[in-house]
């Protein structure tokens, strides 16, 4: 059953009307109970999101179970009003229960993740102060709340998250590792944050806790990370402080012998930190694990925006091919040529077919990779007139240019069928690209 929250409540809690709160309350007794059953935003969330401490306050005497319950977003009250940085309503929640500081909402995030990420430092130590363990709870993606304030570069949040766990004895935490294996320091070098690895440097961090030398899944240790990339301003000083306290790259640590752990599906041992560090021994392989794409790491909205970028890039560059073909094309009329006709398709009229069926492959897959990154997008259907326009002045373009009827037949019939053609094969394509290899016999020089 599907129940709708009163739009005169919903008004109230957006407002911070207390009087009109009582008032609905008196008329209907079982008001916040009903709205509960619903499921989604509740007054609390609201409240807090709109920053009304006294309203929160009255909902709490009211119906003190609000407090723990999340919205569609995932969300408790105490995340949606640490995240804000509200600290009187973070107070005033904790109140309730102090159990709420580890509350997880969507991706198993807690209330003090919200708050690293945001850099709301009063909101933080209150929190630590209720939970002092609510620092070594993790994301869905194995992140801290150092990893997320080391991402988000909120330096002053990592100064108080670390202050927090030398002062409870678990500083081993800052070893902790992502899903992809990283620790802080990974991060920390990798964006090139000389500030944190400062900290880290002057309060004896990276010589007494930090694992200086630790592998991440892609075999890079923290060292790796920073020089992977050219030297920019401040590197220097950020390779000296790591290599000071025996920060070393994974090609030149020593090789020692691993525990054999075995593979159960095919029977193999392996040796995972062995194979880790066997990738890093070369740059060039780290480079390539670094950008390697990963569907954990990277968001499918970053990846469409660089597939778009990408696309349109491959459209201009074929679309600048029509108006400047290879070799250019006749100045002057003359008894065999036309002003304007392609000199390439004179002179060299097998080559000149190459060009226009590869790069007419080129433009169409480039537009149909914009038309279904665009899908569900606003003002579609003037994109795809755009488009439309934009197929029919490369088509004049490249019939106006050829040479003969016949080579501006061969290109009509490919720009007639291209558009329609390539949606149809690109799918059976990937589907088989894709295919598991299950024919293929396994044999020992496989597995070892």
């Amino acid at each position: 059953m599907f129940i709708r929250m009163d739009r005169r409540l919903l008004e109230a809690a957006r407002t911070g009307n207390l009087q009109q709160l009582h008032k609905l309350i008196e008329d209907d007794p079982l008001m916040l109970n009903t709205v509960a059953l619903a499921g989604g935003e509740t007054p609390l969330h609201i409240a807090c999101t709109a920053g009304h401490h006294n309203f929160v306050k009255e909902i709490i005497q009211l119906r003190k179970q609000s407090a723990e319950e999340l919205n569609q977003n995932g969300l408790s009250p105490l995340h949606i009003a640490s995240g804000n940085g509200n600290i009187e309503i973070v107070e005033e929640l904790l109140t309730i229960d102090h159990h709420l500081c580890l509350l997880k909402g969507r991706e198993q995030w807690i209330p003090l993740h919200y708050a690293s990420v945001k850099g709301r430092l009063q909101v933080m130590r209150e929190l630590l102060a209720a939970s002092a363990d609510s620092v070594a709870e993790v994301t869905a993606k194995g992140e801290t709340a150092l990893h997320l304030a080391v991402k988000n570069y909120q330096f002053e949040a990592l100064k108080i998250l670390m202050e927090h766990l030398k002062r409870i004895g678990k500083e081993d935490i800052l070893n902790k590792k992502d899903e992809q294996g990283n620790t802080i320091l990974h991060l920390a070098t990798s964006r090139k944050q000389f500030e944190v690895i400062d900290l880290m440097h002057k309060n004896q961090v990276l010589a007494r806790i930090a694992e200086v030398n630790s592998l991440n899944k892609e075999g890079l240790t923290p060292l790796d990370a920073l020089l992977i990339f050219e030297s920019e301003a401040g590197d220097r000083e950020i390779e000296g402080m790591l290599r000071l306290n025996g920060a070393l790259r994974a090609r030149d640590m020593p090789s020692l012998p691993q525990p054999l752990t075995l593979n159960h599906q095919n029977g193999a041992a392996e040796t995972d930190d062995q194979s880790r560090t066997a990738q890093a021994q070369s740059p060039a392989k780290g480079l390539i694990y670094y950008f390697t794409y990963d569907h954990i790491r990277d968001s499918p909205s970053k990846v469409r925006n660089t597939l778009l970028v990408i696309a349109v890039l491959i459209a201009t560059a074929t679309y600048q091919a029509v108006l400047s073909p290879p070799g250019g094309v006749w100045q002057d009329d003359a008894g065999s040529h036309t002003a304007g006709e392609s000199i390439m398709g004179f002179h060299k009229p097998v080559s000149y077919r190459i060009f226009l069926f590869c790069n007419s492959v080129g433009f169409f897959t480039s537009l149909h990779m914009i038309n279904v990154l665009t899908y569900g997008f606003p003002m579609r259907l003037e994109l795809q007139i755009s488009m439309l326009a934009l197929v029919l002045t490369y088509d004049t373009s490249m019939t106006t240019i050829a040479p003969s009827s016949r080579i501006s037949t061969y290109f009509t019939v490919i720009s007639a069928v291209l558009p329609f053609v390539m949606p149809i094969l690109t799918v059976p394509a990937r589907n088989y690209l894709k295919r598991p290899n299950s024919e293929a016999p396994v044999t020992e020089e496989a597995v070892a």
